[in-house]
């Protein structure tokens, strides 16, 4: 066991530099030197076995650090909870490692020789692609998320994230494929070069005018800032509401018009939507004449759901949506229905926090507001809820990111909703308890937003909608075909140069 640790330090510590390229650093250049280095401390007999070990310590280096934000719930209450924190975290970390392992085995087993390096970029996407599937998914932290605070983000227009990934491992594969030291440095040059066009075509589409507006929409977005560990308090709870109430309520600045919508983030009221007693006649009246999309749990058929509800300014309920996507352990206890029957795995998801599923992702009519992608929270991460038909107007997001801490979590979560409004060419509004609250505009940058752990409100008009982008239209689609022929073609030279080494 020491000797493990021993050999699987160096790779996790590589995984740890490459992390640094995830969000708040966005230090993408160490997310590249650091697969080079990996690719350098790789064995040159690349036995499947060896190599997946290998990745699966370079991977619970890397996620251990991209996602440390896990162990923050655990610590709202930390007399109760806290000393599971670090068991999660490493349960996380190796669970995701797991993938970059297989990875590692396949690029093994397709080509052990010259073009091993190659073969790991692409199996690596590839199972960057499957970790965002399998058991529901977690595409948090992928590799190409490095790319999201630069101009070459833009390319997820084309490729979304799998495309960026693949990218940037292949960049840092290229001087890997020769043995001479000038056709490498002939590689690394043909890899700048791509690095160059990918930025510079990212610069000329960001230098692009803006599209105006569709839809004349002025906007209220409310952040009241409330601590996670005194969000439900009893003492606290109705106080949070009524800041939320004066925020509604409060006077726009000297020539902004008053909203047409407010919105408030996920789980923001202390009432269920259905015993709401005056909570929405007091919402009414502190919006005006403003409708209000608030977060809210609510109870039917015997579930409950976290929801997003659309109020007329007199306060009645005209839309709701409900979250589809839950957190596994979070939000739902994963099979508890299918082992013991829907009543009780109602009864353990509400006793656990959590949730039933709402029915799936959809575009709301709201009317002059337009065609509305409600998300809630974790919802954002997946890009394939973000392609639907009708095609949505706007992509509205509320989330309570009190439970990611005040470090990378909320960092990484807006990095991410920055993406999805480069993928889909569509604008987004969101409405975050702690923050960021940010509206992003069709090409993923930041129009306006409101620091974390400030309370405040966000006055913005809706910005304008892109036609849809290929990888709106297409989805991963063509980055399976392109990942396919790659591994295909790295297979069969593989095999050919085994059978001609002389070649």
């Amino acid at each position: 066991m020491a000797g493990a640790l021993r050999r699987g330090a160096p790779f996790a510590a590589v995984g740890a530099v490459m992390a640094t390229g995830q969000a708040p650093l966005d230090w993408w250049w160490a997310t590249l030197l650091g697969f080079g280095v990996l690719l350098w401390l790789l064995p040159a007999a690349r036995a499947p076995r060896v190599l997946a070990a290998r990745l699966f310590a370079t991977g619970c280096g890397f996620f251990a650090v991209s996602l440390n934000w896990i162990i923050h719930p655990f610590m709202v209450e930390p007399h109760i909870h806290g000393w599971m924190a670090p068991f999660a975290l490493l349960a996380m970390a190796a669970g995701m490692a797991l993938f970059w392992a297989l990875a590692g085995a396949v690029a093994a087993w397709l080509n052990p020789g010259r073009w091993c390096p190659l073969a790991l970029a692409v199996t690596m996407t590839a199972a960057e692609m499957l970790r965002g599937w399998l058991f529901g998914g977690f595409p948090w932290a992928m590799v190409g998320h490095a790319f999201i605070d630069t101009p070459v983000a833009q390319l997820a227009a084309l490729a979304g994230a799998p495309g960026l990934s693949l990218l940037i491992l292949t960049l840092a594969a290229l001087p890997f494929l020769a043995q001479g030291q000038a056709v490498r440095a002939a590689l690394a040059a043909a890899g700048v070069v791509l690095l160059s066009a990918g930025w510079f075509w990212g610069q000329a589409r960001l230098a692009q005018p803006l599209p105006a507006p569709q839809i004349a929409l002025d906007l209220r977005v409310v952040q009241v800032n409330a601590p996670q560990h005194l969000k439900w308090h009893p003492d606290y709870r109705w106080h949070f509401f009524q800041r939320h109430l004066e925020m509604t309520a409060a006077i726009p600045a000297p020539g902004d018009p008053a909203p047409d919508l407010v919105i408030w983030p996920e789980t923001s009221v202390p009432f269920l939507l259905n015993n709401p007693g005056a909570g929405l006649d007091s919402i009414a009246a502190a919006s005006g004449d403003a409708h209000v999309a608030l977060g809210v749990q609510r109870f039917d058929n015997g579930g409950f759901f976290n929801s997003l509800a659309l109020l007329d300014p007199d306060g009645a309920v005209t839309e709701i949506y409900d979250k589809h996507h839950l957190v596994p352990f979070g939000e739902y206890i994963p099979l508890a229905e299918a082992l013991l029957g829907r009543g009780y795995g109602g009864f353990a998801s509400q006793i656990l926090a959590g949730y039933s599923a709402g029915a799936g992702p959809e575009t709301l009519d709201w009317g002059r507001f337009g065609r509305v992608l409600p998300t809630i929270c974790y919802e954002s991460i997946f890009a394939r809820h973000h392609r639907l038909a009708p095609r949505p107007d706007w992509i509205l997001q509320v989330t309570n990111d009190a439970w990611f801490g005040n470090w990378s979590g909320p960092h990484q979560h807006l990095a991410q909703g920055r993406l999805r409004a480069v993928e889909t060419g569509l604008p987004m509004v969101r409405a975050a308890n702690t923050g960021i609250s940010a509206v992003i505009d069709a090409r993923g940058g930041i129009i306006a937003s409101l620091p974390l752990n400030q309370p405040g409100v966000l006055d913005a008009a809706l910005p304008g909608a892109l036609p849809p982008p290929p990888y709106a239209r297409l989805g991963d689609t063509p980055m399976a075909l392109v990942l396919a022929l790659l591994a295909l073609a790295i297979g069969l030279g593989g095999r050919r140069m085994s059978r001609h080494p002389q070649d």
